[in-house]
């Protein structure tokens, strides 16, 4: 018999999720997962799934951190909370998560980081390229999960983002950054398996080194389905 796919729960927004889902479960479906649909105002129960998917959209308020409001900021409180809750649930049930853009800053916020509300006024330097095409270039940190999952040559993303990680939440460290010193992904460093990344490898299916993030998370997701150990699944599907 063959074993039924991981189930992730996806968070989007509800102004853009009707666009966006579609892509992020066509990526998990090519992983071997199966996605559900979450956003604000519907039910969203952890313990209905074996992973969990924040995904990309609006900025995070900054009363969830102690930052500044930015005039440019457009928000969404009621996703804000829903996340977060499920950021800090789904840790609670020992379940991987997969950070997207504004997913990888929150993954970061609920474990108690902050952001730079205005990344390019920050980093100056940075590249600032609004372009769902791989057109910015990261380089990812040599001896982190992320590394032995692309590889550390300088790999090509795309770039939507106008905030950033600042100060790294609890149990996290840098898993790559820009040519301006820019966080541009964080990693959990035990279980349970969490990765966030600034860019939207959703668009970039078509790349080998971008689905290995989804393979990891659904790997990830697979061994807390029967009852294993997470890191060992995401390595060996590294290799």
């Amino acid at each position: 018999m063959t074993a039924r796919r991981p189930v992730i729960g996806v968070t989007v927004s509800r102004r853009s999720g009707w666009r966006i889902f579609p892509l992020i479960a066509l990526n998990v479906w090519l992983a071997g997962g199966r996605a559900l649909r979450w956003q604000a105002g519907r039910a969203a129960d952890i313990e209905s799934v074996d992973g969990l998917i924040i995904g990309g959209g609006d900025d995070i308020s900054p009363d969830l951190y102690g930052g500044r409001l930015v005039k440019s900021a457009r928000l969404d409180p009621d996703r804000d909370a829903l996340e977060r809750g499920l950021v800090l649930a789904a840790f609670a049930h020992d379940k991987p998560v997969l950070g997207i853009c504004r997913g990888s800053q929150m993954l970061n916020i609920a474990l108690g980081g902050t952001l730079h509300q205005d990344a390019y006024e920050t980093y100056a330097a940075s590249d600032h390229i609004r372009t769902v095409l791989p057109r910015k270039t990261v380089r990812i940190t040599a001896g982190t999960r992320l590394a032995q999952l692309a590889g550390t040559q300088p790999m090509k993303v795309n770039a939507l983002h106008t905030q950033a990680v600042n100060r790294l939440g609890d149990g996290l460290r840098i898993a790559a950054r820009d040519s301006a010193g820019m966080i541009q992904a964080v990693e959990r460093v035990k279980e349970p398996f969490a990765l966030g990344v600034q860019w939207h490898p959703e668009h970039l299916f078509y790349a080998h080194r971008q689905m290995g993030i989804f393979r990891a998370l659904i790997a990830a997701a697979a061994a807390r389905r029967d009852h294993a150990a997470q890191l060992p699944g995401v390595d060996a599907v590294a290799r």
